[in-house]
């Protein structure tokens, strides 16, 4: 099965760099400092304008922080993923806690339902939630499509372990996908190490903006 590379960008030129290296899926977001926020409604329909073959998968978050949201704060998020799909998403990347740390079922039910029938990935507050082994059966049972994790470690290097077990345990439903310190000095050995089809990366590699020829480099590794 063919090996995939999803680039996160946070911006415009993130997104053509990233097409320069040969990218077909991104998950645009805006404010990469503090993780990622949810991107403008026109950014998203610019970069759906300009790369109309791009599988885009947009983040929704509506601001920094944890990942325990109030109702009004889960009411911003409903309404941007309707926006999002609405404007040329094709997926969603999103994702809620309980205070104790646990998968908000309801809310990422709600969150399902919202995106139409779009695929669905439940995103790094899986890497804080109290136990990854209970949280992927919830997230299993409500058929979210993948889970980017970094193993609930630093970095996904470093969480090998935990992603091996969880890709072991998902058998492909959801999808586990490596996110955090991607890079193409790690990539391949994170795919033999683990048995992942899919890596997520900004491919900084020290620079400001996504960089294409890390992009491609890493490409060139995992296929």
């Amino acid at each position: 099965m063919r090996r995939l590379l999803e680039v996160c960008c946070g911006s415009l030129t993130d997104v053509i760099h990233a097409l320069e290296g040969g990218a077909e899926r991104i998950e645009l977001c805006s404010a990469l400092s503090v993780d990622g926020l949810t991107p403008s409604i026109g950014l998203i329909e610019e970069v759906r304008k300009m790369f109309p073959h791009l599988i885009l998968h947009v983040l929704i978050r509506p601001r920094e922080g944890n990942f325990v949201y109030t109702d009004s704060e889960k009411a911003v998020i409903y309404r941007d993923i309707h926006h999002a799909i609405a404007s040329g998403a094709d997926g969603i990347v999103c994702g809620a806690l309980t205070p104790e740390g646990d998968i908000d079922t309801a809310a990422v039910r709600e969150m399902l339902r919202c995106c139409e029938g779009h695929p669905f990935t439940f995103h790094r507050a899986f890497d804080v939630c109290r136990d990854p082994l209970s949280a992927l059966s919830e997230l299993k049972e409500i058929g979210v499509t993948r889970i980017l994790t970094s193993g609930q470690q630093p970095s996904a290097a470093e969480g090998i372990p935990l992603l091996k077990q969880l890709v072991d345990i998902a058998q492909g439903s959801p999808i586990i996908m490596p996110g955090g310190g991607v890079n193409s000095g790690i990539a391949s050995h994170l795919l033999r190490a683990t048995g992942v089809l899919e890596l997520h990366g900004s491919c900084r590699r020290g620079t400001l903006t996504t960089d294409p020829t890390e992009v491609a480099n890493i490409l060139q590794l995992i296929n």
